[in-house]
Formats: C-alpha cells, sequence, structure tokens
C-alpha cells in the first residue's frame, strides 16, 4: 500500500510539472495573449532580421520559418509604411476568395482608443488599403473597438465590408467629414456630448454625399459585430 501511495504521489508530481511547462489556450483578456499584434509588429514584419524566425511567432508568409505552416501562424503583410502596417487578419483563414479582413496598425507603440496623441494618418492609410481589397468603396467600413470590446493592446483599425443594412440601422452618434485625418476630431467632439463617453467604438464609412461618416457609439455594443461582414461564418 505504502509503494502505491508512493506511486499515486510521483504521478501526480510529475503531471503538475508537465502542466506548468505546457503552453495552454487562454482567454483572450489575459495578460500574454493581449498583445500577439504588438509581438507581431516589432518582431514579424523584418525577415531579414538575425535570428527572426526565433523571435516571431507568426512569421511573414513568405518566410520560411519551420513554425510557419499554417494560416493562423502566419502574418500576410498587405502594405507597410514606415508608420504604418496593414496585415490580414486571422479571420480571414478558411474563408473563400472574396471575403475581406484586415487590421491597420501603427508600427510606434499606441495601446488603443484611449492613447493619446492618436495616430490621425492611420485612417487614411487603412482606407487607401481597404480600396485595394474592396472594389465597392461605399461597402467599406474601418472600425476601431472599444477598451472593453478590444481583445489586443495595440490600436488597431479593422478593414471590413458593412453589412447590406448597416446604413439604414445606424443609430448613436454621428458626424461627416471631408477628410480622413480628422476622424479622430470629429469622434473626441461626438463623445463630448451629453452624455460624456469615456469609453466607445468608431465607425467610419463613405457618405454617399461626399466625403466621410463618423459614428460613435458606447462600449455596450461591438460596431464590428453590429454592423459588419466581420467572418465569413
Amino acid at each position: 500500500m505504502h509503494r502505491l501511495k508512493l506511486l499515486v504521489s510521483s504521478a501526480l508530481a510529475a503531471g503538475v510539472l508537465l502542466f506548468a511547462g505546457t503552453p495552454a489556450a487562454v482567454s483572450a483578456d489575459e495578460g500574454g495573449v493581449r498583445d500577439k499584434l504588438w509581438r507581431i509588429v516589432t518582431s514579424c514584419l523584418g525577415p531579414e532580421d538575425a535570428g527572426y524566425c526565433r523571435r516571431c511567432d507568426s512569421p511573414r508568409v513568405d518566410t520560411a520559418c519551420p513554425h510557419g505552416g499554417r494560416c493562423e501562424d502566419t502574418t500576410a503583410v498587405w502594405r507597410e509604411t514606415n508608420e504604418f502596417v496593414a496585415i490580414r487578419d486571422i479571420k480571414m483563414c478558411s474563408c473563400p476568395a472574396g471575403f475581406v479582413h484586415g487590421l491597420a496598425l501603427p508600427r510606434a507603440r499606441v495601446k488603443g482608443i484611449e492613447a493619446s496623441p492618436l495616430p490621425d494618418g492611420i485612417w487614411a492609410f487603412a482606407w487607401t488599403v481597404a480600396r485595394e481589397k474592396i472594389a465597392d468603396e461605399s461597402t467599406i467600413a474601418l472600425v476601431v473597438n472599444s477598451v472593453r470590446r478590444r481583445s489586443q493592446d495595440q490600436l488597431h483599425v479593422h478593414l471590413v465590408r458593412l453589412r447590406d443594412d448597416a446604413r439604414q440601422n445606424f443609430t448613436g452618434r454621428i458626424a461627416s467629414v471631408s477628410r480622413l485625418d480628422a476622424v479622430w476630431s470629429a469622434a473626441r467632439q461626438l463623445t463630448a456630448n451629453q452624455p460624456p463617453l469615456k469609453d466607445y467604438n468608431v465607425l467610419v464609412a463613405s457618405d454617399l454625399k461626399g466625403g466621410f461618416e463618423v459614428l460613435v457609439e458606447s462600449n455596450e455594443r461591438s460596431l464590428e459585430r453590429t454592423y459588419t461582414q466581420r467572418t465569413c461564418r
């Protein structure tokens, strides 16, 4: 009996050690997962750098890193400048041709919509990339999620299509701007209205009369989920 107890104790101890040393799936809100986009920006955009495959968790699709086999494990770069980069969202993996979901990110550290200052140029950059992927400009939507609704702590603009019935169902606070570099300013003015919003979502679409519409809502629901074709399923 004593020998049996020792065997059981040893097995349990080994199991605990094995579990502790094995990566496990965790919630998107847990620490260590919320920085995936920041790790891509800092470690996965320069495949020519020494030790690239060792440092990058999601290597570019045009590299030969051994852990870059699956679509979900790679980074497809659509466009990059000194300030911003646009990449494929993993929601596109296993989707049919024609489905579009991309992300535009600053290459500098900007945690999210609560940061100050926010990069005005990211909207024009994101719109340029979206036009390359979505032929009908009237269906383009650019979305930034609130602190509460986002899963990543690096500012990112979603490049997606509007749902067919989205425009007729727009609610919340709406402003028109003639230039995309005025989006953040318009959003700040909208959130200052009564009652003021401390945490909010922003959606940008073309104004069919010219210019752009800026839609702001509280963090109670996701504009990405409510108004856009965010997944192909």
